[in-house]
């Protein structure tokens, strides 16, 4: 049986672990934390948004960013001392404006097929994350950007997305506890939201259950070629006292890098080049504590175009708030200048939602400078790659984890077709990559 080590354990690795286990694979699956999806997988906006594929590659991003530099609230903000890796990202992010319509498109259909393999397995493993299948409504505040928001549109239905622009009248149709007047929006009644974290964790429960092995605790330092394979090298991170130097080997015959934003580093480990950039994102959990609070909180799911502020209810008593950007390098600070924005949104839009009760959290989104995911073979024999998703990781990781399972069938050679029908946005991605 061929054995494949997965490096990560959020959302892409469990449910690249997940459709290895499917095809017959024995799976490890490999992580720095004791549980599995403790960074980025962890408390993010929550939805599952085909509506949310459009790329960020394009002029007005690059107009909006220059304007909010100064701003210490601004939706998008970048440290600006001078760091190599990030200009040079950035570079290529402008470098990929003239690929903005294409990969719009393609993200769109990856999305659409993503949930619809989520859900199949949500049920199948009677899995509960808190899934509101409500869709998602986009509100303008202007002409100006419900026109722009139009233009999107016209992308994501040629993806193959049911989204309709809707009147002020029906916004509030929609999502009652809506009070304010609003030029116009979008609503999307296909998309859905959930609990990201309780999802991974009880994904990572099923894969135990199907054979998978999980190692926690592994800060892994070596990767390398041994005997027709690799071998992993890693610091037991659970160790203590007199075992504190405690390590840990593993032989198998592949390898899947899932790491979010350590992927470069494990990239270059291997001899290869992928160029993510760590994009921290703040969250706010408002604890629904009355039944008034409960009552004012919206049930569908909102994304605020001005604000870029996004929203989910998970469950009755939380109300997840998500938004911006910041590019400063590793930095994982909770910084109280960003998190309050989020507080005040919920305030203003909200009033009678109290936030007695706020737990913060920022994490930070795996970004490839075009904004596709890396989903593909290593140039090295037996390794792979399934990584760099961004914003949408929970979006795209459960289509990204077929078309990367299929990737390694065809590196063993396999000619059985794979458990889900083979998808034609994979048969595309993988032609192009």
């Amino acid at each position: 049986m061929t054995h494949i080590a997965i490096i990560g354990a959020g959302i892409t690795g469990v449910t690249t672990a997940y459709a290895l286990l499917e095809r017959g694979y024995k799976v490890t699956v490999l992580d720095r934390h004791r549980y599995a999806a403790m960074e980025t997988s962890f408390a993010n906006g929550g939805q599952l948004s085909a509506s949310n594929a459009e790329v960020w590659n394009s002029t007005a991003t690059i107009l909006k960013g220059l304007r909010w530099m100064f701003r210490r609230d601004a939706p998008l903000l970048m440290n600006p001392r001078p760091n190599w890796h990030k200009y040079s990202w950035m570079g290529e992010f402008v470098a990929a404006i003239g690929n903005y319509r294409a990969n719009t498109i393609e993200t769109t259909r990856l999305a659409i097929e993503a949930r619809r393999h989520l859900f199949e397995i949500a049920a199948r493993e009677g899995i509960d994350f808190d899934l509101e299948r409500r869709g998602i409504l986009h509100i303008y505040h202007d002409k100006k950007g419900f026109e722009s928001g139009l233009r999107v549109n016209a992308l994501l239905q040629e993806g193959g997305l049911d989204r309709r622009p809707v009147t002020p009248e029906e916004i509030c149709t929609i999502e009652p506890t809506l009070r304010k007047q609003y030029y116009g929006g979008f609503f999307t009644p296909s998309d859905a939201t959930g609990d990201i974290h309780k999802f991974t964790r009880g994904l990572a429960d099923a894969c135990k259950r199907r054979g998978a092995t999980f190692i926690h605790d592994a800060n892994i330092d070596s990767v390398a070629q041994a005997g027709g394979g690799f071998a992993l090298g890693w610091a037991d991170l659970s160790a203590s006292g007199a075992t504190a130097s405690a390590r840990g080997t593993l032989k198998v015959d592949g390898v899947v890098v899932c790491a979010g934003v350590a992927s470069r580093h494990f990239a270059a480990m291997l001899g290869e080049r992928v160029n993510v950039y760590p994009v921290k994102g703040y969250s706010i959990t408002v604890h629904l504590d009355t039944d008034d609070s409960r009552d004012a909180t919206p049930t569908v799911s909102l994304l605020d175009e001005a604000a870029k502020i996004v929203t989910s209810r998970l469950g009755a008593d939380r109300f997840r708030v998500a938004g911006t950007a910041e590019f400063n390098d590793f930095n994982r600070d909770i910084r109280a200048d960003r998190v309050q924005p989020l507080v005040d949104w919920v305030r203003s839009n909200f009033p009678a939602v109290e936030t007695a009760r706020v737990v913060p959290w920022a994490g930070l989104r795996p970004m490839m400078p075009n904004m596709m995911p890396v989903v593909r073979a290593g140039r090295m024999p037996g390794v792979f790659f399934n990584t760099g998703h961004g914003h949408l990781g929970w979006t795209l990781s459960a289509a990204t984890a077929q078309m990367i399972a299929g990737t390694i069938d065809d590196w063993r050679g396999f000619n059985a077709p794979p458990i889900a029908p083979t998808l034609k946005v994979e048969r595309e991605y993988r032609r192009a990559s």
